[in-house]
This record gives structure tokens, sequence and C-alpha cells, in this order.
């Protein structure tokens, strides 16, 4: 099986190595107004014609900011750690010609690889929900691959800016390790989970730790954006593993190996689920007519409801066509409905496919649908996710569905999907 991205993203030459994607969750395979340039929902690392890794090389203590000044001026890539007013590390960083390094972050500047932009809740953006003031930074991670086998991938906190500077002032988290080098944290934080047992069926959520600058691992801090760091995790790493999860306070990114993409399902794999489970012929236990999920097309935009659109009682699973009656409440009229076939009251929503491949942990069919939006997609998919805690806001975790960040049932997080074959 070859990955969806194979199939439709212009590699850039022949036949390229592929480090692997990052994959913005919240988005049902697209962005909403459509993917644009280094703005997009999901983003190949492929090897680059020529490396543009940097490794750290000489270390420049200085006393006036004319010093730094200098330093910063030539050319090469450095961090800067402002100690006081007075004193200011400078690490120079050196080419790599084995590795290469991609950017990550706000900002629309040229070092800035893949831009992102925070995650909207319900998968919609623009002028209706308009972010007051993003929370991610703009140069806010660079992901480094080495150039040969194995391809190891590894995240690092804060990027380098367009001339070539990581600077860490003096309220940003800063500290001298016992080896002497230099390290910090950036203000909101890069956070990293890897899955335990990788992204498969029995995958099993992985603890949430935060990376510094220079890729350490760290417990979480207290808040957020607290200036004392957390404690050195010393058995872990900052490489990514199929199924990792980093998250840059306002979006989280999948990180997916071009190896655990070759097993994902494909777009067709996708569509012939969909033509399956339409084919079937499902109907409505109480109009009787036939129900039909849209095509990938439609799910993906949330475009307008069609006439054959199935709706779910998401207590107990019922697959209806639309109809307008059993409401409970007056003001929201789909949050409290009560399902004609077995009594059970709760929400009412229409049903549509997940159709971002690289969120499926298997190949199974599209039996279940997330609570309370009704993204539908395999058991065992919806059941892993339902179980990862993603950061939300400064200091809160919670589940949340994929393909549009709605933040699943605290008592039930997706729901079997019971369908009424035809009667004839």
């Amino acid at each position: 099986m070859f990955s969806p991205s194979e199939e439709e993203h212009c590699a850039p030459s022949k036949d390229p190595v592929k480090y692997g994607e990052l994959v913005v969750l919240g988005y049902n395979g697209s962005l909403p107004n459509g993917d644009r340039g280094r703005r997009k929902s999901r983003f190949a690392l492929y090897r680059k014609t020529k490396a543009n890794g940097v490794k750290p090389s000489t270390v420049h203590i200085l006393n006036t900011p004319q010093a730094s000044k200098a330093v910063n001026c030539k050319g090469q890539h450095s961090i800067s750690y402002t100690l006081s007013r007075n004193q200011t590390v400078v690490v120079e960083y050196s080419h790599d010609k084995d590795t290469d390094m991609f950017q990550i972050g706000r900002s629309t500047e040229s070092p800035i690889d893949f831009v992102v932009t925070d995650t909207v809740s319900g998968g919609q953006e623009g002028e209706e929900n308009p972010i007051t003031q993003s929370t991610i930074s703009r140069f806010a991670c660079r992901v480094v691959c080495e150039r040969n086998p194995p391809f190891t991938a590894r995240i690092y906190a804060a990027g380098f800016d367009s001339s070539k500077n990581i600077f860490l002032g003096e309220k940003a988290a800063k500290w001298k390790n016992p080896d002497g080098h230099m390290d910090g944290l950036t203000t909101n934080g890069v956070l990293v989970m890897h899955p335990r047992g990788g992204f498969t069926e029995e995958s099993k959520p992985g603890v949430w730790r935060e990376i510094s600058v220079c890729g350490d691992v760290y417990t979480l801090r207290e808040t957020r954006s607290a200036q004392t760091r957390g404690k050195l995790v010393e058995n872990e790493s900052n490489i990514l593993q199929d199924g990792s999860l980093v998250d840059l306070c306002g979006a989280t990114l999948l990180w997916r190996t071009a190896d655990g993409l070759f097993h994902t399902p494909t777009q067709k794999h996708l569509e012939a689920l969909r033509q399956e489970i339409n084919a079937a012929r499902p109907q409505c236990p109480v109009g009787l007519n036939t129900l039909a999920f849209p095509s990938m097309q439609r799910s993906r935009a949330l475009s307008s409801l069609e006439d054959k659109q199935p709706w779910v009682y998401l207590a107990c699973g019922h697959v209806h066509g639309y109809h307008n009656w059993g409401h409970r409440s007056e003001q929201e009229p789909n949050a409290q409905r009560e399902c004609p076939m077995c009594r059970a009251v709760g929400p009412y929503v229409p049903l549509w496919l997940g159709c971002e491949p690289a969120f499926y942990v298997d190949t199974g069919a599209p039996t279940h649908a997330f609570v309370p939006c009704g993204h539908v997609c395999s058991e065992k998919s919806a059941k892993y996710w339902a179980e990862i805690p993603l950061p939300h806001g400064t200091h809160a975790f919670h589940a949340a569905c994929p393909f549009c960040a709605t933040q699943l049932s605290l008592t039930q997080g997706c729901s079997k999907l019971i369908f009424q074959g035809p009667v004839d």
C-alpha cells in the first residue's frame, strides 16, 4: 500500500528519501480554506539535495551588547542566552553535512518550512473564528533528520530566525548543565508524547514531556510558561517515533514515519470503505429512506448537509436520517433528543467520515463515531484517540477528535454505530 501523500503530493526530485510527515490534528484532510504553499494540514519531510543541518561549535561568553551583536552578525547560526544585562553566552553552530533541518512555526518568514497557526475546535477557521492572540511561537521548533539510514528524526524547541539566531532573553528559562553547555526552554514550551507500543492497534498513551532548545527531555513545568524547568528525564530522548505527538501550545502535530505511512489506509481504501457502506443501503428505521455518506470531498469541507446524510443518536448509536422531532430542549434542539428505537436521550448529530488517513491506527471499517462531533472512523482508531490526553490551553489536558479538535465527552469518547439494513 502506498500512502496518500505518495499518491497525491509531488515529490521534489526523483525517488527522494522521505523521512516522514507532520500532520496537524483538527483537520480532516486539508485546511478548511484549502492548503496553500507552506500553510497546509500535513507537511512531508524529504531528504534535501544539499544538507542544511547545523551542530554546536564555538562558545563565546560576552560582557557587552556590542560584542554579542558582532558575533550574531557573522552570518553563522547561533543561540544567544542572555544571563544578565552585562553577560550573554553565544553558542555558534557550524554546518553539519550529515543532517537536514526543518523548521516549524507561526512566522511566514523564509526560515520556516511549515507554517502552523492556532487550531480552532470544530475544524473551522477564518473571519467567524478569529484568534485574538496566538500562543504559538513564531519560530516554534525544529526537526533534524539524519541523512543516512535509519534516518533518525530528532525534535528541538525553538527555530532559527531570519538572522540565523535563536535568542533566549533574560526572562526565558535557561541554565548551564553540569557538563558546561547552556540550554533553555521557550516561553510556552514544546511538549512531546511518544505512544507506548508505537502507532498501532495495541498502542497506549505515553507521558507528556517538555523538550529543551538543545533537545533534552524534562518533566512538565508547573504551568506552561513557568520560569522553573521540570526535572531532567535521563532515560528518554527527543527522537521522534511513529505516532509521536508534538504540541506547540495552540496546535498539536502528529509525526508519522515513512514506514508507518506505508501501512496506513490510503485515500482509495477509505473511499472503498465509504462505497461499501453505501452499497449496503443502510436505512432510516423510521422514515425507511436509504442513507448514504457524502463524498470524501464534502466530508473534508463539512459542507451543507445532504438529504441522505446519516444522523446518529450518540447515546445509543442508532443511525437515522434527519427528522425534526423528539426534542427535549428548545434552546439547543439537537443537544437532547430521544431515540425512537430505544428511548435513549442524548445528542443527535450528522455523521461525517474521517478523511485524514494518517490518524488511523488500522485499516478497519468505519464503525464508530466520536462523541459529540460525529466524525466516523474504525473502532480501534476511535478508541485510541479517545484515550489520548491532548494539551489544551496553558495547563489542561483532554481527549479530542483528531479530525476536528472538538473536545470529547468525558463519559463516552466514542459510540458504536448501529445501522439498519434495507427491509426488502
